[in-house]
């Protein structure tokens, strides 16, 4: 078998695993396809999300139907204003040993897992926020000066509530970057919320299949690394990514007029790998522009920041996102062109 067609088994193999693993989910979750396709995308290149969205819309059971569909160590941490980092990370105890003597001894928190659900992430303190940041970026967690490796592949799922903002704590920078991306799941259909009364008030009750295991994850996330990037389709990254900065040599009159902040490093990477996944889904080895402008809104709108004219105006970030990405040409030496938009919203 020659490269080229192994490379083509191996894409048309993931398109399957990855289409099993989502059929399992459809089980249980009604409508939201771009927002699950969204998670596994996290999941595949080892990142995490931010699911935001009002209560009731299943956020936190489309997290337990993944658990259930994949071999993965699954924890729940209720984030609350009196949740303290050693909640979270564990602590060194104090035993007494058999022949009297004492000693200390780190007791794991609910971190130490797989795939976490960090239900309501703004509740809680800065403080505790804080403990999540090493754990997010290093795959590690120190306590006492003690290193502990956490097991791979390792996956925060975080939810928030974007209307009620009473005895919250907004997310900082620092740790909204540390998050692949951010999906907001809206409101069901009239036909999907027929079909979600039809199941969950008849006395069924449908659980996933277990379809895939961590060892099989962390495989997928090699591939997809080794999916092609074209330096012309890298240079259009990174010029998306240097269009959200204000005054910059990329900057559009939207980026100067509305944001105050742009993109880290970071948002270029996340372009690029969940690129690489779209490129895979469409049984493809290489990235296309098409695939880079789809993955742009949950990419970056959690990685720029408005201004108060923005913020006075009603402006969000997908607006001033889409306007960057309508108006940015694919070529830097070519006119701008309108570009088709679909991203997991």
């Amino acid at each position: 078998m020659s490269t080229q067609d192994s490379m083509e088994h191996q894409a048309e193999e993931f398109r399957k695993r990855y289409t099993a693993v989502q059929e399992q989910i459809a089980k249980v979750i009604v409508g939201h396809e771009e927002i699950v396709h969204g998670v596994l995308t996290c999941l595949f290149v080892g990142g995490h999300c931010l699911l935001e969205g009002v209560p009731g819309l299943g956020k936190t059971l489309l997290v337990r139907s993944l658990a259930e569909a994949l071999h993965l160590e699954f924890s729940r941490i209720q984030f609350t204003p009196d949740l303290m980092p050693a909640d979270i990370l564990g602590t060194n105890m104090v035993l007494e040993t058999p022949d009297g003597k004492r000693v200390f001894e780190f007791q794991k928190g609910p971190i130490f897992t797989q795939l976490c659900l960090a239900d309501e992430i703004n509740r809680a303190t800065p403080k505790t926020q804080s403990a999540m940041l090493e754990t997010m970026q290093e795959g590690t967690v120190t306590v006492g000066g003690v290193r502990h490796q956490l097991a791979k592949p390792f996956f925060v799922l975080a939810t928030q509530n974007p209307i009620e903002q009473e005895g919250t704590y907004p997310l900082p920078e620092a740790q909204l970057d540390r998050f692949f991306f951010k999906l907001v799941v809206g409101y069901s259909s009239r036909d999907q919320l027929s079909t979600i009364l039809d199941r969950t008030t008849a006395g069924e009750k449908v659980v996933p299949e277990r379809v895939m295991d961590g060892a099989e994850i962390v495989k997928w996330q090699e591939l997809i690394r080794n999916v092609i990037l074209a330096k012309h389709v890298q240079d259009y990254v990174v010029r998306l990514t240097l269009a959200t900065h204000p005054e910059g040599p990329f900057a559009l009159p939207v980026t100067n007029q509305y944001l105050r902040w742009g993109s880290s490093p970071r948002g270029a990477q996340t372009l690029a790998l969940a690129a690489k996944v779209r490129a895979l889904l469409e049984g493809r080895f290489n990235v296309s522009f098409e695939d880079v402008r789809r993955v742009y809104l949950p990419a970056m709108r959690h990685r720029v920041i408005l201004n108060f004219e923005a913020q006075a105006e009603g402006t969000e970030a997908d607006d001033v996102l889409l306007e960057i990405l309508e108006k940015l040409p694919e070529k830097a030496d070519s006119t701008p062109v309108a570009a088709v938009v679909a991203e997991p919203s």
